[in-house]
């Protein structure tokens, strides 16, 4: 079977759990927010905006997080919410009809699995998983239990990109032989810092884990947890996986690559971070290719576009980027198209979830599990053949690469007790 599943796999699997309540029309679908970093803590904010949410749960390992979103709660007049250290016991409650998910990249998937068997709907931010085995897994267990998984590749609901895609298909500037995906977004040195007592009031071992236990640093907490491979995939699986997601997606959403290849490394800095800051990778298909770009260091635009996509068709080109999209035609590069972006998609994205929340329908996501796992596997892929430094075939029919059992071994990771998918 493909590491690149489609949403047509799995309709055949087992009965599902039947769900704890059953939603009526006029009823709010009650959330718990799973994670209260940068990100969930804009959860807070942006399902604090749709009639049909109510935030009844809050969940993060530190408290001081907590804090910050009660506040936050508070702010907007809204009823203060439970809270959870531990997400088993979010998940036990009966007044949390869904979750949203915005850990670190290494607890998506286990997290997502915990909550389809225990009968919660999911909004998973991306990437939809730390590697490609937790994809497949994801994949599955949404499918056994018929719980609704939405991955946070917001672009899939922002109106431009929708009909900049749906362009692209229509053949607007004719058949495609390339997409490019941009990601060079400034990032700064993150220096070093020590080992050190872990603060009062985070449970760095609820942090770590399906991690390796390491002990606490700073930099390996916060934000700076996307530069350690075990916890995060870099910019790649990052900024870039957004892009990643586009460039699928307007190549059709192919499945797998014949091969991948990706070069680069962590240049100019001497500090902690493992990912790189400089990575090129290109995937072959038959007939076309997609090529990714990540640059965290001082760098210039290509055609304009710093974060986004560039497709290139045997009649013209087009950019892509949360600004907008242009398109061009013919041997002067002839403007015929342009529009300019009216928001970023995340509201529509996070209602669009509701949605099949009630509808009961998966295929009525934007960006269902199935298509966050192939935009997430393209990252993977890419890491695994920077790491081993090698041009990687992919042997589809068997699920690993060719000749390659150290780039295999990459596929999955060690698990740590008790946190294993």
């Amino acid at each position: 079977m493909s590491i690149f599943t489609r949403r047509t796999f799995f309709q055949g699997a087992t009965m599902a759990l039947s769900a704890a309540r059953v939603m009526g029309a006029n009823d709010k679908i009650r959330i718990g927010i799973i994670g209260l970093g940068g990100r969930g803590t804009a959860h807070v904010g942006y399902y604090g905006r749709i009639a049909d949410a109510e935030i009844t749960g809050l969940c993060d390992v530190n408290q001081a997080a907590r804090e910050r979103a009660q506040a936050r709660l508070a702010r907007a007049n809204a009823p203060k919410a439970k809270e959870f250290v531990d997400m088993r016991k979010l998940y036990d409650d009966k007044d949390i009809d869904a979750v949203s998910i915005a850990t670190p990249n290494h607890w998506h998937a286990l997290a997502t699995i915990w909550a389809c068997r225990a009968g919660k709907d999911v909004y998973c931010e991306k990437p939809a998983c730390h590697n490609v085995y937790e994809g497949r897994r994801m994949v599955a267990v949404a499918r056994e239990t018929k719980k609704m998984v939405q991955i946070g590749s917001q672009g899939r609901s922002a109106a431009h990109k929708i009909k900049a895609m749906q362009m692209l298909k229509d053949g607007a500037i004719g058949k495609l032989y390339l997409a490019k995906g941009l990601c060079f977004k400034r990032r700064k040195s993150i220096g070093k810092t020590p080992t050190e007592p872990v603060p009062p009031g985070l449970d760095w071992d609820m942090f770590l884990g399906p991690a390796q236990y390491k002990e606490y640093s700073k930099n390996r907490f916060a934000y700076n947890w996307h530069w350690f491979w075990d916890t995060g995939n870099g910019d790649i699986g990052n900024q870039g996986v957004h892009e990643m997601d586009i460039a699928r997606w307007g190549m059709g959403d192919p499945v797998s690559p014949k091969s991948v290849v990706s070069t680069g490394g962590k240049y100019i800095y001497d500090d902690d971070q493992e990912t790189p800051n400089t990575q090129l990778a290109s995937f072959l298909y038959d007939g076309f290719e997609i090529v990714f770009e990540v640059r965290g260091l001082l760098t210039g635009p290509e055609a304009g576009v710093t974060i986004g996509d560039l497709f290139y068709g045997e009649d013209g080109w087009m950019s892509v980027d949360n600004r907008g999209f242009t398109a061009y035609k013919g041997e002067s590069s002839e403007k015929f198209a342009e529009e300019r972006a009216q928001g970023d998609g995340v509201i529509q994205h996070m209602q669009n979830f509701l949605d099949a929340c009630r509808s009961r329908d998966y295929t009525q996501l934007h960006a269902d599990v199935a298509i966050g796992v192939a935009s997430a596997d393209l990252c993977h892929l890419a890491n695994i053949s920077y790491r081993t430094n090698k041009r990687l075939e992919w042997d589809d029919r068997n699920n690993k690469f060719v000749n390659a059992p150290d780039a295999d071994k990459l596929l999955t990771r060690v698990y740590r007790k008790p946190y294993i998918v």
